[in-house]
């Protein structure tokens, strides 16, 4: 997608070598998402070419993202052509499902083995916002972040991927009662479950996501992509067929620091 087709769906992209930058960009109603917004998030993954080594996800002004547009549940919206949620209703149960996956599509993609993702979360998460956060395998949260899965209090439920990696976060039962409730998590409570790998003073975020970012792209990539793999599937595996990724990645990391040694 061009820059201003980008911005239309309310995100700026900037990359930096193999760092890039996703931006939610509709600060005025704290970034809340549309279907638009998924969509553009979606070409976002499908752009991304083998050099890159870690995105970061983030949001402007104050808040990482209100979640839903709630503009986007209104029945009498989507004049000229714009794409709604309401819309969904007109559709079959087939075709309401193939455009919820579709809409999905701008969250697993975050979940790339061929890269590290990063949300740097401020102020709210709620809703899709919780759940793209969730799509990331690292966040870091600013002090003032609070996360709220709201969908149950609308009569619905997280259906953009956020379910899974809530429960590997937090257990089950967490992840239940987070869901069910509707509750805020404030950032001390998601650093102590395990919802957020630090939190720091709102002020400093930038600099903690550029330390992690710096961290993430010291080591070879191989390295970094081999093991984000094997961490990523190793809850569904069992303990031989894990030791065998493990043996198989390893070989392949002694031959390509072999190669690297050699100066090939």
């Amino acid at each position: 997608m061009t820059p201003d087709a980008l911005a239309a769906a309310g995100l700026l992209v900037d990359r930096t070598g193999p760092v890039v930058t996703v931006t939610l960009d509709r600060p005025d109603v704290r970034n809340a998402q549309t279907p638009a917004t998924w969509r553009a998030l979606a070409a976002v993954g499908e752009s991304l070419d083998d050099e890159v080594r870690v995105v970061v996800l983030r949001g402007s002004g104050q808040s990482f993202s209100a979640g839903l547009d709630r503009s986007m549940l209104d029945p009498t919206a989507g004049g000229d052509g714009v794409e709604t949620v309401a819309g969904l209703l007109a559709l079959s149960d087939e075709e309401m499902s193939a455009t919820i996956d579709d809409y999905q599509r701008g969250f697993t993609w975050l979940r790339d083995p061929r890269f590290v993702s990063v949300a740097a979360v401020q102020g709210h998460a709620i809703g899709a916002g919780f759940q793209l956060a969730l799509s990331c395998d690292l966040r870091i949260a600013a002090d003032d972040a609070r996360f709220c899965m709201k969908e149950s209090a609308l009569g619905l439920v997280p259906d953009l991927t956020g379910t899974k990696p809530l429960v590997e976060s937090v257990g089950y039962a967490r992840a239940l009662e987070i869901c069910a409730t509707a509750r805020t998590v404030e950032a001390d409570e998601a650093l102590r479950i395990g919802l957020v790998a630090s939190v720091v003073p709102a002020g400093q975020l930038d600099a903690a996501v550029a330390e992690l970012v710096g961290a993430l792209t010291a080591p070879m990539a191989g390295a970094v992509r081999e093991t984000t793999a094997l961490l990523q599937g190793a809850a569904d595996r069992s303990l031989d067929d894990q030791r065998r990724l493990e043996r198989e990645a390893q070989v392949r990391r002694f031959r390509d620091v072999a190669r690297a040694l050699a100066g090939d």
